[in-house]
C-alpha cells in the first residue's frame, strides 16, 4: 500500500464531503463516488465538485486507493458494514478512512469491521468548516498504522495532520474539540431561548454586550447557522458523551446537548425563514412554551 494515490472515493457528497472532493479535484486528484439511490441534492453537490459517479460500491472499491467516509455519525457503522460486504467480493485492499464525528471506541469498532473484510484502515477527524480552495481553516487529523500515507493529500490541497499510529487518537482530538465548540453553542441556545421565554432577553443581551462582548458576535453568528445542522449534531453529542464516559467522566452534559439539538430540529425543521437570530429565538421560545 505504498504506491501513489491516484483516486479517492468519497461517501457522501454532502456539505462536507463534496467540499473535500472539490478541493481534491481542483488540485488534480480523481474523485469518485456512488450516487445510487442518492438524493438530487447529493447528485447536484457531486456534479458541482466534479466527482465522478461510478454507480456501485464494488466499482468504488475497484477504482479507488482511498475511501473517505464522511457521513452523519449515526450512519458511520452501517456504512462500514456495507463497504465490508462489498470488499469481500472485490478482493482489493483499499484504505478506508472513517472521517466521521464518532467516539474513539466507535472508530475502533469500524476499523475492526473493515479490516476484517481485507481493507486497510485509518481514523480521521475533520475540524473546521467545509474546505475551500486557498483556505487554511480546515484540518483533517488522522491516526493509525498506515495514516502516514494520507499525507500525500497535502499535495492536493488538504491539510492532513498525522496524530499517531494508534486508531482512535484522531477521533479523540475531534471529540474533545467539538465538545468545546458545539457544547458552547448548545449552552448558548438554551440560555438565550430561556431568556426569550421569560421575556428578559433584551436585558440579558445588553448585559452580554457590556460584560461578555467577545461572546456576542460568536453567538449571533453561530445560533442561526446551527439550526439547519442541528439534526446532524444530535449523534455527534451522543458520541462525545460516549467518549467522556469511556475515560470515567460523566456523559450527562453532552446527552443534554444532544437533547437540545433534537429540540431545535423538532422546532425548526427545514424552514428557511428561521435563519436569523430573532426568528430563530422566537420559534424556539414558542415551542418551549408549548411544552410547558
Amino acid at each position: 500500500m505504498g504506491q501513489d494515490l491516484r483516486a479517492v472515493a468519497i461517501v457522501a457528497p454532502g456539505d462536507m464531503g463534496h467540499a473535500v472532493g472539490s478541493v481534491l479535484r481542483h488540485h488534480g486528484m480523481r474523485v469518485i463516488t456512488n450516487l445510487d439511490c442518492r438524493s438530487k441534492r447529493s447528485r447536484d453537490h457531486a456534479a458541482t465538485a466534479g466527482m465522478e459517479d461510478v454507480g456501485s460500491d464494488a466499482a468504488m472499491l475497484a477504482e479507488a486507493d482511498v475511501l473517505l467516509s464522511i457521513l452523519v455519525p449515526a450512519r458511520a457503522v452501517e456504512f462500514a458494514e456495507r463497504m465490508a460486504a462489498a470488499a469481500r467480493d472485490v478482493g482489493r485492499e483499499v484504505m478506508f478512512v472513517d472521517a466521521n464525528a464518532v467516539a474513539p471506541q466507535t472508530t475502533r469498532h469500524i476499523g475492526d469491521i473493515v479490516t476484517g473484510a481485507g481493507l486497510s484502515f485509518a481514523d480521521g477527524g475533520i475540524i473546521g468548516p467545509p474546505p475551500q480552495v486557498g483556505s487554511e481553516d480546515t484540518r483533517i487529523f488522522v491516526s493509525g498504522p498506515s495514516a502516514d500515507r494520507l499525507t500525500q493529500l497535502l499535495a492536493f490541497g488538504l491539510d492532513v495532520r498525522v496524530v499517531s499510529d494508534r486508531v482512535g487518537d484522531a477521533s479523540a482530538v475531534k471529540m474533545c474539540y467539538a465538545a468545546l465548540n458545539k457544547g458552547i453553542t448548545a449552552i448558548a441556545t438554551q440560555l438565550t431561548v430561556a431568556a426569550k421565554s421569560f421575556g428578559v432577553d433584551e436585558v440579558l443581551w445588553d448585559e452580554f454586550a457590556a460584560s461578555q462582548s467577545a461572546m456576542v458576535p460568536r453567538m449571533q453568528k453561530q445560533l442561526p447557522g446551527m439550526a439547519p445542522k442541528a439534526y446532524r449534531w444530535v449523534g455527534e453529542m451522543e458520541e462525545i458523551a460516549k467518549t467522556f464516559e469511556a475515560c470515567g467522566l460523566s456523559p450527562r452534559m453532552f446527552l443534554g446537548a444532544a437533547e437540545t439539538y433534537d429540540f431545535v430540529t423538532e422546532a425548526v425543521g427545514p424552514d428557511p425563514a428561521v435563519r436569523d437570530m430573532g426568528s430563530l429565538l422566537e420559534t424556539l421560545a414558542a415551542r418551549l412554551r408549548q411544552r410547558s
